[in-house]
């Protein structure tokens, strides 16, 4: 059978024996199908927001008022989230002073090229657009302490708002649980700093730092404390399916909207694995899969697929190359994965080194299986991170199935590792 995978825009065709495939693992999300439009779906939330006053209402009187809205590394389709956000402030208050302020995170600034394609042409030329830089320290302001210990610095448009909000999407996350909510602020609009002291070594390898998991994770803790110290009085997040279309929508406070929105996700994402040998998975296609930083994500469904010693086949075009300078460093200089995960694991809060977290989580998914890796990137790039480069699928799997020297080698199929839940 020929099975599908997103790779860039595109999709590369896997041709398979059903008698050695195990299972093919997909969110109910494609099956789907809300009766309103995708505009309908979020102005209905803006409407009728979870546990807050309406966004217009929280406007009045409010001078400065701050949008936060995901990077270009997010699916998020601000193009009809934002429209609707900004007409209900200014319904509120026509004269607010609005500024756009983009979440990049720990990750390099967005071009304009890339916010046209995010908002199109009419926000770029009309609306305050500011991209956050966790490195620029003139613009960042301390607001607190987290729970963790780390120093809660973000930047000073957010702080100094009169109204904070955001939007952003609700996806399973790696080590966050869920992404969306909370995550606005830190590590969204949050300075290198506090990013450092969130995803530490400790906290990257607590059991409960996992995809799908809120309740006593540590990160999540910190990340929820400082969204409510920032004061991120409103959230509009959103589900969306294989194509990037919106198929629920809440809005509100950003736990108790949070909350609501991944409780619908979790209904249709979690599926249960049956380990096998071969494990073939994707980022979701563009543009969560521009690097090899982001395409990690993915890997972790497929990690909790394979076998002890199987082989992990991953789809991620990464047009964009590593995606972080130290992430590649990381692995240039320390050929020892063991050594690499206990230094992680052993480095205080304080002291944690840019991208250690992602280096943590590829050398615990390689210690686990081979990775053989699809990309656009230089294969020598590849090479560095200890995974085989690969043209496309079908020579990947032929790669694995000689590497275990097994022609019958069982596989799964996670067309989309990003977009599940793998128990």
């Amino acid at each position: 059978m020929e099975i599908g995978l997103p790779y860039g825009k595109a999709k590369q065709i896997v041709k398979l024996d059903k008698s050695c495939l195990n299972d093919i693992l997909v969110s109910k999300i494609e099956d789907y199908h809300p009766e309103q439009s995708q505009t309908e779906l979020v102005a209905a939330a803006i409407q009728n927001p979870v546990d807050s006053q309406k966004l217009r209402q929280l406007s009045i009187d409010k001078k400065k008022v701050v949008i936060i809205a995901s990077d270009h590394t997010r699916p998020v389709p601000s193009k009809i989230i934002m429209p609707l956000m900004l007409s209900e402030i200014r319904k509120g208050n026509p004269e607010a002073e609005i500024t756009i302020l983009i979440a990049t995170g720990f990750h390099r600034l967005t071009t304009r090229e890339e916010l046209v394609g995010k908002f199109g042409e009419t926000i770029v030329d009309t609306e305050k657009i500011v991209v956050h830089d966790s490195g620029d320290e003139s613009s960042l302001v301390k607001i607190g302490t987290l729970p963790s210990g780390g120093e809660l610095i973000i930047n000073k448009l957010a702080a100094e708002a009169d109204l904070l909000v955001s939007e952003g999407f609700i996806e399973p996350h790696f080590f966050a649980g869920f992404s969306g909510g909370r995550k606005s602020v830190l590590p969204g609009i949050a300075s290198r700093v506090s990013v450092l002291a969130n995803h530490c070594g400790e906290f990257i390898a607590h059991p409960k730092a996992r995809t799908g998991v809120i309740e006593g994770n540590p990160l999540h803790i910190d990340m929820l404390y400082a969204a409510r110290t920032a004061k991120l009085a409103f959230v509009v997040n959103v589900v969306i399916n294989s194509e990037k279309e919106v198929i629920h929508a809440v809005a509100g406070d950003c736990d108790a909207a949070h909350i609501k929105g991944r409780e619908f996700l979790e209904k249709l994402c979690k599926v249960q694995a049956t380990p096998s040998d071969i494990v073939i998975t994707s980022n979701g296609g563009y543009p969560l899969d521009q690097n090899i930083y982001q395409a990690v994500k993915g890997m972790t469904a497929a990690e909790a697929a394979v076998k002890q010693d199987g082989v992990i086949i991953m789809l991620a075009k990464s047009n964009d190359g590593h995606g972080g300078e130290a992430f590649f460093n990381t692995f240039r200089d320390e050929k020892d994965l063991k050594k690499m995960l206990n230094g992680f694991v052993n480095t205080p809060r304080d002291e944690t080194i840019p991208d250690q977290w992602e280096a943590q989580i590829l050398a615990r998914i390689l210690l686990k299986a081979k990775v053989i890796y699809i990309s656009a990137a230089p294969e020598t790039m590849i090479k560095a991170f200890q995974m085989t480069p690969a043209k496309d699928v079908n020579e990947a799997l032929a790669l694995a199935r000689d590497y275990l020297k097994n022609e019958e080698a069982t596989v799964t199929v996670i067309p989309d590792g990003v977009a599940v839940i793998v128990e």
